[in-house]
Formats: structure tokens, C-alpha cells, sequence
């Protein structure tokens, strides 16, 4: 969402890296249209860096993939695992669901097998879909945030994890407690959500 701090010392190790693109070159040199997207692609700026200067995808990429058994910082739920920086959000956490899409197809393009979406806002938009369903039909998972309005979305949609009833790929994921109970401004929907996952006081 905001990018990713594929320097920081807790993530570098697993910072993805594109074997076929040379970097500073200013050439597409894979062929995938975008020019030196070494660690990813920043559609916010249009460049080829995807540095997060807002921290929330640096952190939620720590959560997902923060390197084990280094005696820094945290560990990842997984530890063998590349992350991919993507980027649409601003500092201010604000973007566009047109960079929203781009960013989904970029990421299936250089072979994610998951896409972590801890965003979200805005109406339904049919192009959003329709590159969550070419994500699908690429068999990657599109894991998406609950949201954080403390509502039910069986009844008010919250997009993306609102389109969980019209593809196979998405799963919905609300906030737990240390409890195993909601977190309080968790989303939620017998329907609509498909699990919840610790989502509060994160150390990341």
C-alpha cells in the first residue's frame, strides 16, 4: 500500500529482487514495462522505487515476513518468504483505485503468489475486480483488510474485501485481540469475512 523499507535491517534479506532488470540503467531491460523496478514499483510516482515514507506497509510487511533467527527486531509469520514492494498510497495514506489496480496487475505480472491488501475505501469499481479476478485466475490469493469502521459488512460493503463474494481468491480478514475475541474496531460479517487474525498492539 504505502511501499515497502526494502533497506531496513529486519526485512532486507527478504526484500524481493527482480533478476531481470539492471538497475539505473533507465531501460525496461525484462520486457514488463516498467523501467528499473529492482525491488518493486512505486505507481504513486511512477518509478521504479517503491520506499514506503509512511511506515505502514514496512510494518505490515515486518508482521508478514520479518526475517527470523537474526537476533533484530521482530519475526515474520513466515520466514522464507520474498516481499514484492508495491506502492499506491501516499505519506498521508491517500491514493487511487486506478494505481490500485495497476498495483495488482504489477504484482501478478512478476509472479506474487500473495497479495497482502491492508487498505481500503472508495465505492465498488468494476476494473478493481476485474484485476482481482485475473489475480484468481492466476491462482493467487488476494488477502484483504476487514476494515477498521467497527461495522458489519454483510450490510456496508467495504471495498476491496467486499468483492470476497464475487471472486475465489479473497479472503477477508478481521482484527482479533490477545483475548481471541474482536478487536473493537474491527469489521465484521458472518457473510463477508472469512477469518480474523491478531490485529492489535502489533509489535512491528
Amino acid at each position: 500500500d504505502t511501499g515497502v523499507d526494502y533497506t531496513h535491517p529486519d526485512l532486507a534479506a527478504n526484500a524481493w529482487t527482480n533478476a531481470g532488470e539492471i538497475a539505473g540503467n533507465n531501460i525496461d531491460d525484462d520486457g514488463n514495462g516498467y523501467i528499473d523496478d529492482i525491488r518493486g514499483y512505486d505507481f504513486l510516482n511512477n518509478d521504479g522505487n517503491p520506499m514506503d515514507d509512511n511506515s505502514h506497509g514496512t510494518h505490515c510487511s515486518g508482521t508478514i515476513g520479518g526475517v527470523g533467527n537474526n537476533g533484530i527486531g521482530v519475526v515474520g509469520v513466515s520466514w522464507n518468504v520474498k516481499i514484492i514492494g508495491v506502492k499506491f498510497l501516499s505519506a498521508g495514506g491517500s491514493g487511487s483505485i486506478s494505481n490500485a489496480i495497476l498495483c495488482t496487475d504489477y504484482a501478478r505480472i512478476v509472479g506474487s503468489h500473495i497479495m497482502s491488501n491492508s487498505w481500503g475505501g472508495g465505492g465498488f469499481s468494476q476494473l478493481m475486480l476485474d484485476a482481482i479476478t485475473r489475480a484468481d485466475q492466476a491462482g493467487i490469493l488476494f488477502v484483504a483488510a476487514a476494515g477498521n469502521n467497527g461495522s458489519n459488512n454483510d450490510s456496508t460493503t467495504f471495498y476491496p474485501a467486499s468483492y470476497n463474494s464475487s471472486v475465489g481468491n479473497m479472503l477477508a480478514v478481521g482484527a482479533s485481540t490477545h483475548n481471541d475475541t474482536r478487536a473493537g474496531f474491527s469489521n465484521y460479517g458472518a457473510a463477508t469475512v472469512d477469518i480474523f487474525a491478531p490485529g492489535e498492539n502489533i509489535v512491528s
